[in-house]
C-alpha cells in the first residue's frame, strides 16, 4: 500500500497543470482500497515482497474505481464521501463528469503500458461493464419492477466486475496458473455481489460519520435494491403504499420507520443470509487451492466483510 500511495502521487504529475489539483483530491489515500488490495492479496508472493507490476495493476482498478464514484455522487446528488465534500460538491457537477473522465482515460493510459495487451483488454471491459451497469441502474431508477434477477445482474456488472477483474489480474500477473486465475476471479466476483449487498443494507442501517459518506441515497433517489425489494415483500398494503410514496418522491423518505421494520419484519436477517450465501460460494471457488499462499488471506477478506455485517446487525438489534 505505501508503494501505490507513491504511485497514485506521481500519477497527478500527469494530468494537465489546470487540473492537477483536482485529480490529487480524488486520488487521495483515504479510502478502503478494496480493489487493490484484492490485487495485492490474490497475488501475495511473501512478506516484503513488493512486486511493481501489481502496484501499477493495483493503481489502474484503483483510479477506474475513483472515477466512478465521482460520477456516482453527481447522480445521486451525494454531499459527503470519505468525510468530505464530493468532487461535484467541491467543483461543481460539471466539472466533475469530466473530471471522472480524465481519471478513466488515465487508469486506461497506464494499463497499456504493460508488456501484455490482456490487462488494458480486462480493464476496458470491466470499465465498459462498469458502466453499463450504473447505466442500467440509472434507467430503471423509481421502477418498483425491476424482478432480483435484474437486481443481480446490474450488481454483477457496477461492483463485481471490478472485484473479480481484481482478483485475476492479482493472480495473473504474479505468476500463478492459469486455473488459479480462474478461481480467484470466481472468488472476486462473489465478493464483490456480497459486497454491494452489504452496501445496500449500509444505506438504510449505516451511519454517516461512521461510514463517511451519504446514506439514504438509494431510497431518496429511487433505487430498487435487496433490502427495499424484501421490505416491499413483507409490509401489508398500507404501509407499502407509504414506502413506494418514498421511493418516487411524492413523500418524505421515511428512512427511520424503513429501517425499524426492516428489522421487525425480519428483512434485515434475509439480507445478512444473502450476503453469507455469496461468501459461502466465494471461499469454496478456492478450496482446491487451499495448499497456495494468497488462499488464506484471500478468505480472510471474507471473515473481514462479515464481521462488519455482523456488527451492523448488532448495532441495529441493540438500539
Amino acid at each position: 500500500m505505501a508503494a501505490l500511495d507513491v504511485f497514485m502521487r506521481e500519477q497527478v504529475g500527469q494530468f494537465e497543470p489546470e487540473i492537477r489539483d483536482m485529480a490529487a483530491y480524488c486520488l487521495d489515500t483515504s479510502g478502503k482500497r478494496l480493489r487493490p488490495t484484492m490485487v495485492f492479496i490474490s497475488g501475495w508472493r511473501g512478506e516484503g515482497m513488493v512486486a511493481g507490476e501489481l502496484v501499477r495493476a493495483a493503481g489502474v482498478v484503483e483510479m477506474v474505481h475513483l472515477a466512478t464514484l465521482v460520477h456516482d455522487d453527481i447522480m445521486d446528488r451525494a454531499e459527503i464521501r470519505r468525510n468530505r465534500r464530493t468532487a461535484a460538491r467541491q467543483f461543481g457537477p460539471d466539472a466533475a463528469v469530466l473530471l471522472g473522465d480524465a481519471l478513466f482515460s488515465q487508469a486506461l493510459h497506464i494499463a497499456s503500458h504493460f508488456p501484455t495487451t490482456e490487462v488494458c483488454r480486462l480493464v476496458a471491459e470491466s470499465t465498459r461493464k462498469v458502466c453499463s451497469g450504473e447505466i442500467m441502474q440509472t434507467l430503471r431508477r423509481r421502477d418498483i419492477t425491476v424482478s432480483l434477477a435484474e437486481y443481480r445482474r446490474m450488481i454483477d456488472l457496477k461492483t463485481a466486475e471490478l472485484f473479480r477483474v481484481s482478483c485475476y489480474l492479482g493472480a495473473s500477473l504474479s505468476g500463478q496458473a492459469k486455473d488459479f486465475a480462474l478461481a480467484a476471479d470466481q472468488f472476486g466476483h462473489h465478493l464483490g455481489i456480497a459486497y454491494q449487498i452489504y452496501d445496500d443494507l449500509v444505506d438504510f442501517l449505516g451511519e454517516e460519520q461512521q461510514i463517511g459518506k451519504t446514506l439514504g441515497t438509494d431510497l431518496a433517489t429511487g433505487k430498487l435494491t435487496l433490502p427495499l425489494m424484501l421490505l416491499l415483500d413483507k409490509v401489508s398494503a398500507a404501509e407499502r403504499e407509504i414506502i413506494i410514496g418514498s421511493f418516487h418522491g411524492s413523500q418524505s423518505p421515511g428512512l427511520a420507520a424503513s429501517r425499524q421494520r426492516m428489522h421487525e419484519l425480519g428483512v434485515v436477517a434475509a439480507v445478512l443470509q444473502a450476503i453469507e450465501d455469496e461468501l459461502a460460494v466465494a471461499t469454496r471457488a478456492l478450496d482446491v487451492h487451499h495448499a497456495l499462499p494468497p488462499v488464506a488471506l484471500m478468505r480472510q477478506l471474507a471473515v473481514i466483510l462479515q464481521a462488519k455485517v455482523a456488527a451492523i446487525a448488532a448495532k441495529q438489534v441493540s438500539r
